[in-house]
Order: structure tokens, then C-alpha cells, then sequence
């Protein structure tokens, strides 16, 4: 069984794309890989985060992402290479944007518009962080829920993440849940130490920004992860950062569901640093079919 430290490394191995400089029209282009896992399809967020750190790699190390809009247009497969083409759309005094594509066997997975900027100074307000939240300290982790349970996927979600992820509300692995509110929060942060990159850490919460962010539409309707034939994938993803952060400390993911209709359902999320800044808000709506629904 693998060890935290490894799990994180894999993370930092995956958003370390290689490149090619002579391979490139007008796109830079990048290879990524999906470690080995139990699933056959590769994560959202991992796509999400490998095509943030190409994009990355294309711009000057003082503009930081700031936000980005993705669709999820395929499944991607975790056995096969992601290639990765960056277009410089443009440069600009303070801003600069790019148009990722994530490619298997010459199709796109995922379609993406990124924005960098320079440092700034300006206005400055934001949510407050909700109070009375238990501290992640004082909460069970996967591996508590799920580690006794003897099954490929309970053994991943219990050690093969790297990121340790810690409900405030009943999970929903195995069951709906009693109260049916559209809401659902967690602790997350990674199971070892990061590298000392910005871009990096703003990658990698994108990655785990993916995890949780569906839940509230299906804690409304008392549906867990196993119901019988359920179908759930996610459809497009928005994000903005707002402040720097780093992923190696608590962040608090809080997450609500404002509409679900059409087998297709919109959650929105706001994630905290533990001193209460408001470092990003998240956006995605996801297809959810209940077997009545096919």
C-alpha cells in the first residue's frame, strides 16, 4: 500500500509536464500521465490541473492564473497520454490569456480559456468564512471511513488520493444523506508537503476543487455515491483565485447547489484558508441520471 508522502508525489509528478519545443504550430505542446489507479477513466481535476500548469509554463513566472473556464467535452482514458496545446491568444501589459486543449488519440477531453495577471493593488472585500466550523483536527479521514472495507475503489479513496479530505457533514459513500439540504463543506488539504510554487498550488487546488464540488445536488435528494445505476459526470468547470494559497495547509471547501433540473445539476463553491481569506470560488455543473431518467 502506498504511503502519503508517495500519493502527494504523485501529484507533483503528474502537474510536471514535459515538453517539446521543435512540436508546436501554433500551440506549445506538453505530455502529461495518469498514475496507475483503480479507475479507467482519468480525474476531472487532474485534467483540470496538468492543463493550468501548461498554460503556466507559457506565460511569465510574475503573472499567476486568476481564472479559468473549462468544458469537459470526453471521458479521458487513465491508460493512454494527455497531450496538452497551449494557443497565446495574447500578452498584454498586465494580463495574458490562453486556450488549453487536452488531446487523446487526436480528440480534445477538455477545452479551456485561462487568464494570468501581474500583481495588483486595488479594492479588497470578501465573504466572511463561515463560524462554528469543526476544526479538521477533530474529524475522521477517509482512511477512517473507508479503509477497512475490502474493495479497489474504498482503498484508493482511503490511500491513494493526495489529498487528505475531511467531511464536516455525514459523507455519502454509502449511503444519502438525512438531512436534504443542497449543501455540503469539507477540509482538504495534502497528505505531505508542496513544492515552492505558486503555480503549482493554484494547479493543484484546481485538481481538488473537482473532488467533492457535486455533492451538494446530491445530498438534496438523499442520493449516495452507490446508488444503483446512477450516472455523474461533470460537464464544465469555473474558477477564480483570489488570493495566494497554498495547498499543503487546511483549506475549508464550502459548497452549495442553488438549481437541478434537465439530469443536469449547477454547484458553486467558496474555499478558505484556515486564517478566514477567501483564496477561490468555484463553479460546475455536472450531469446527474437516475435510472428512471435513461
Amino acid at each position: 500500500m502506498s504511503t502519503n508522502l508517495s500519493e502527494t508525489q504523485k501529484l507533483i509528478q503528474l502537474l510536471n509536464l514535459s515538453g517539446d519545443p521543435d512540436a508546436r504550430t501554433d500551440e506549445d505542446i506538453f505530455v502529461g500521465h495518469t498514475p496507475p489507479q483503480a479507475r479507467e477513466r482519468v480525474f476531472g481535476g487532474q485534467v483540470l490541473g496538468q492543463s493550468i500548469i501548461a498554460a503556466s509554463k507559457t506565460v511569465e513566472d510574475d503573472r499567476t492564473i486568476h481564472s479559468m473556464h473549462g468544458y469537459f467535452l470526453r471521458a479521458g482514458d487513465a491508460s493512454l497520454p494527455i497531450t496538452f496545446g497551449v494557443q497565446r491568444l495574447r500578452d498584454g501589459r498586465s494580463f495574458s490569456a490562453r486556450r488549453v486543449h487536452a488531446y487523446q488519440e487526436g480528440v480534445p477531453i477538455l477545452s479551456m480559456i485561462a487568464s494570468f495577471q501581474t500583481h495588483a493593488e486595488g479594492l479588497d472585500h470578501q465573504d466572511t468564512m463561515p463560524e462554528g466550523v469543526p476544526d479538521p483536527e477533530s474529524l475522521p479521514t477517509t482512511a477512517d471511513l473507508l479503509g477497512d472495507i475490502d474493495h479497489p475503489m474504498a482503498q484508493e479513496l482511503a490511500y491513494g488520493r493526495p489529498f487528505d479530505i475531511r467531511y464536516i457533514s455525514q459523507p455519502l459513500f454509502l449511503r444519502g444523506a438525512k438531512e436534504r439540504l443542497a449543501v455540503n463543506a469539507v477540509w482538504m488539504k495534502t497528505t505531505a508537503p508542496m513544492p515552492e510554487d505558486a503555480a503549482m498550488h493554484r494547479a493543484a487546488l484546481a485538481y481538488a476543487s473537482d473532488y467533492t464540488l457535486l455533492e451538494p445536488i446530491l445530498r438534496r435528494h438523499g442520493i449516495s455515491w452507490m446508488a444503483p445505476g446512477m450516472s455523474v459526470a461533470s460537464l464544465d468547470h469555473a474558477m477564480w483565485w483570489h488570493r495566494p494559497c497554498r495547498v499543503d495547509e487546511w483549506l475549508l471547501y464550502v459548497q452549495e447547489s442553488p438549481s437541478a433540473s434537465g439530469a443536469r445539476g449547477l454547484s458553486t463553491g467558496r474555499i478558505f484558508n484556515r486564517a478566514g481569506e477567501l483564496v477561490a470560488t468555484v463553479a460546475q455543473e455536472g450531469m446527474v441520471r437516475l435510472p428512471r431518467e435513461k
